[in-house]
């Protein structure tokens, strides 16, 4: 008696799951963060269109390559071997042919946006191709992912405001901590893997008690930053809400992990972080528009 066989899935679903499509809710809030901070209230609803299509066609990009880039290590380790590409259910040339189109899309995104966004459009398109190289090279590479993320925030405010302020470094630099302190965490469960095959991060090289005291460090920088980021930019108390919540999730994420216990990692990576971007977001608009309009 035969067995049946499971239907193959589309190739938009294989190829969206290899991106973890899901995952774009990390960034694109603090995209939106810097437009409407940018604009001190609502951007056109063309500029949020074309920031979001920007913010997509990126991440859509970073992660391809990295799929494709990553593919050999990804079928040797355990946790990522049922990735598409290692499972055989993608190519490599198809995944990158994705990117491609991604980062065409990103340019034209930009230059719809205005000068300077396609100006700056090559550093991104630098960085989203280039952070996957940096595991190979240094321990830094979570602050390489962060800084790569951060253009999310930097690319929304430039979209609205063409110029380099104080509050759009201190939004930049609260997004790039925050990335680099989360995929620290991540990177944990990955220790054994990457000193065996010669793979760079702060886990693998200062061991994991010291790399969850770093991520907690970080996290709190980042709240430091936000709170800096709403004195310099006179805020009024709904956007301290929101950092206040922003501070209780990363708060809990931390509480989620020890170093003697790693098993709710993806909690605290997929579904606390997820909610963070989403919940400074709201808050800050509540400020803009029920205290500042």
């Amino acid at each position: 008696m035969s067995t049946a066989q499971p239907a193959p899935r589309p190739l938009i679903v294989t190829l969206l799951d290899n991106i973890r499509w899901e995952h774009t809710v990390f960034a694109l809030p603090f995209a939106y963060i810097g437009a409407v901070l940018a604009a001190d209230g609502l951007p056109s609803l063309a500029t949020l269109a074309w920031i979001t299509l920007a913010m997509v066609a990126a991440r859509t990009a970073a992660m391809s390559f990295n799929r494709a880039i990553d593919a050999q290590h990804d079928a040797l380790n355990p946790r990522t071997a049922m990735r598409p590409i290692p499972a055989g259910q993608l190519s490599r040339r198809a995944v990158v042919i994705v990117a491609v189109l991604a980062l065409l899309l990103l340019i034209i995104a930009a230059a719809q946006l205005n000068p300077i966004c396609l100006l700056l459009s090559p550093v991104a398109v630098a960085a989203l191709v280039g952070y996957s190289y940096t595991k190979r090279i240094t321990w830094l590479c979570h602050f390489v992912l962060g800084f790569t993320d951060a253009i999310a925030p930097a690319g929304g405010w430039l979209a609205v405001q063409s110029q380099f302020t104080l509050p759009l470094l201190l939004l930049v630099c609260a997004v790039a901590v925050w990335i680099a302190g989360f995929d620290i965490i991540y990177a944990c469960q990955d220790v054994a893997f990457d000193r065996q095959h010669g793979l760079a991060s702060i886990p693998a090289h200062f061991g994991i008690p010291a790399a969850l005291r770093i991520s907690t460090a970080l996290h709190v920088l980042m709240i430091v930053l936000l709170i800096a980021l709403g004195l310099t930019m006179e805020r009024g108390w709904l956007y301290y809400c929101g950092v206040a919540a922003t501070a209780l999730l990363l708060f809990y994420e931390h509480r989620l992990i020890t170093p003697k216990d790693m098993s709710r990692i993806n909690v605290a990576f997929f579904t606390v972080n997820s909610y963070i971007a989403g919940v400074l977001f709201v808050f800050t608009m509540l400020d803009l528009i029920l205290l500042h309009r």
